[in-house]
């Protein structure tokens, strides 16, 4: 695939301004077994301890915490789902840019501000103020140009890269779910596992 030159990019703006604020759409599940691979799902469980279950966001970990440790806040990477399909094409690479969930939904910073909590089938996550940028492989798998837009300062206004969030409450997601901005206290913690893999990417 050949890579999206800015003048693309920037020509669909107004497209990615119009994804809605409120209630949205879980499109695509991907989970990262190990390094460089990815599974695309239509069923996963989230969990407040252990993030996306499957995922290697904890053994992973973070390279600049002390002891190596996954860092809490950025259990979950969301991305916006117009802007994968603008930055990636086709809707089976949207899981090279790495996120878990990709959605529907206005992820700018005035819309969804870190503390924001999102309710997603029977799971709740909270935003997070982790920043999330590209990265090596970013630009390799989508050209500098992609890298360039989605840090720009509109790219970064909008969150085009995506954000990072936490999971607050256990729960089931399914592709298709609505994704819906709460207030106002959970109701408890649930845990749940297990997931079921469409296809192996």
């Amino acid at each position: 695939m050949n890579h999206r030159s800015m003048e693309v990019l920037e020509a669909a703006l107004e497209t990615l301004r119009q994804s809605p604020a409120d209630v949205g759409t879980l499109r695509l599940i991907a989970r990262r077994p190990r390094v460089n691979e990815r599974e695309i799902l239509v069923e996963a469980a989230l969990d407040v301890d252990e993030g996306l279950i499957g995922d290697n966001w904890r053994a992973r970990g973070y390279r600049k915490a002390a002891d190596g440790s996954a860092h809490p806040d950025m259990q979950i990477n969301m991305m916006n789902a117009r802007a994968a399909a603008l930055i990636a094409g086709t809707e089976e690479r949207w899981a090279l840019a790495g996120d878990q969930l990709y959605v529907d939904l206005d992820l700018s910073g005035a819309n969804l501000p870190p503390g924001t909590r999102l309710s997603i089938g029977s799971a709740v996550i909270e935003v997070t103020a982790e920043p999330h940028t590209g990265c090596k492989k970013f630009v390799a798998r989508f050209g500098l140009d992609a890298m360039k837009f989605v840090n720009s300062p509109v790219g970064r206004e909008l969150n085009l890269r995506g954000i990072n969030a936490k999971v607050v409450r256990s729960g089931t997601i399914r592709t298709g779910d609505t994704v819906r901005k709460i207030t106002g206290p959970l109701d408890g913690r649930h845990h749940v596992t297990g997931a079921i893999p469409r296809s192996v990417e």
